[in-house]
């Protein structure tokens, strides 16, 4: 026993170790408590920065790569889809000013849906008018009266919303495996990066310049690689064989109202085909884009909204406005922003992009149907093909779920439309199948 404490050695080590337990202790509580305290008032912030209003959180968070994306989307989706349109106003023999106010209508539901979408969301939402549909509209749309065809595009704005709201196809989404989804997107994207280099045989230097340019800039700067192989094709084409004016002066394009007539005809012709590929080619693949990046979109609110914008917009010649597919990989990569949480800025510039086109109509829209196939090829295969990576990795990561995501992948990427619906429907449904064939196991009866 020691002279200077009444506790035998060993009973004073314990108390010893016993005093530095509880001061360790309490420091963590410490430490703990000031964690808990910044991450409240981050938590807080983060409110604050939400509810500061949009031209504070907007000025904040934009970057130029970020409004690149945007406008690259909008170009991909007006220089190709909108010819469908067009072609689809040809074959129903509509006159120019119905024509230009479907172009205007397609657009500016397209814009408002993604700039109202992606600011109250803090996703970048994006909308485009159906390709599909469109192109189901070019063999049927002459077989109706045009007023028919609008009731056609009423009643299919009010089943999409419905259909939406109800959460029955969000409901069906979510029990999709992870992997087939990220097949069937890349699936969809496949035809875009070949598209690059398919390029090379009639014009090689805008691809070769892409590519050149995209590689080496992404090596220091990953977020401006897209903007400048978008700058080097540009350039390139600028050079060489030059890029054509648009046809026609510049003029504003004005809605036309049709007043809307309602057969069952046209419903079974119209509304129906039209509602199917809308949901299953496009819908569904956007949905799938904002998941594969991590997002967690409320279905119920983006279809839903969407279709109600349709019907709104369907007397002006409006026949589908939903979740883009491909122009969305555009602005959901680190492309767009290394930063998930800034990347819906794209999505509002991209609606910003969309307004300008569709009000100023004649000009833009001009411009964007008279650029070379091969150089929207180029800006959009590029522009893909983080996002193409990414999804095919995705695809192929989990093991027991390879060989349904591989079938969806090469079903999606074949192109095959069969009853109107586009591949990346029939890929999800043949990579569900398959992967329903190979993991399904019956009930077996108890002894």
């Amino acid at each position: 026993m020691s002279g200077d404490s009444p506790l035998p050695l060993n009973e004073r080590h314990k108390e010893h170790e016993r005093h530095k337990h509880e001061e360790h202790t309490g420091h963590e509580k410490d430490q703990k408590h000031e964690e808990s305290e910044k991450s409240e008032v981050s938590e807080k912030d983060r409110r604050a920065d939400a509810a500061g209003g949009e031209r504070r959180g907007i000025v904040r968070d934009a970057s130029l790569s970020a409004v690149l994306a945007g406008l690259v989307a909008v170009v991909v989706s007006c220089s190709g889809p909108l010819l469908i349109v067009l072609a689809a106003a040809d074959a129903g023999r509509l006159s120019d000013e119905q024509t230009s106010s479907w172009v205007w209508a397609v657009c500016v539901g397209s814009g408002l849906t993604c700039a109202i979408l992606s600011w109250w969301t803090r996703m970048p939402v994006i909308t485009a008018f159906s390709t599909p549909g469109a192109a189901v509209l070019v063999g049927s749309l002459g077989d109706y009266p045009y007023p028919e065809v609008i009731g056609a595009f009423l009643v299919t704005g009010l089943v999409m919303a419905l259909i939406g709201v109800t959460g029955v196809f969000g409901w069906a989404m979510r029990r999709v495996p992870p992997g087939v989804v990220a097949a069937m997107l890349a699936g969809v994207l496949f035809s875009f990066g070949a598209g690059v280099f398919s390029a090379l045989d009639s014009g090689p230097l805008p691809a070769l310049a892409a590519l050149v340019t995209y590689f080496v800039v992404k090596r220091r700067s990953p977020r401006y690689a897209v903007a400048c192989a978008l700058l080097a094709v540009v350039l390139v084409a600028a050079v060489g064989p030059g890029i054509p004016a648009p046809a026609g002066g510049p003029g504003l394009a004005l809605p036309v109202f049709t007043a809307p007539d309602f057969s069952l005809r046209a419903m079974v012709g119209v509304a129906v085909p039209l509602t199917v590929v809308t949901m299953a080619s496009q819908n569904a693949p956007g949905l799938a884009v904002l998941t594969a990046f991590g997002y967690r979109p409320d279905d119920r609110m983006l279809v839903g909204v969407t279709g109600l914008t349709t019907t709104a917009l369907a007397p002006f010649g409006g026949h589908g406005i939903n979740l883009a597919a491909i122009t969305a990989a555009i602005c959901t990569g680190e492309e767009a922003h290394p930063d998930p949480r800034r990347r819906y800025v794209a999505g509002v510039a991209c609606g910003f992009f969309y307004l300008v086109t569709g009000v100023c109509g004649a000009t833009l829209v001009g411009l964007f149907t008279t650029l070379p196939t091969d150089l929207v090829a180029v800006v959009a295969g590029v522009a893909l093909l983080g996002t193409f990576s990414t999804s095919l990795a995705q695809a192929v990561a989990d093991e027991p779920g390879r060989d349904a995501a591989v079938v969806t992948f090469l079903a999606t990427a074949s192109g095959t439309t069969l009853g109107g619906i586009g591949s990346a429907c029939w890929g999800l449904v043949l990579g569900l199948a398959t992967h329903g064939l190979l993991t399904f196991r019956p009930l077996r009866r108890g002894k």
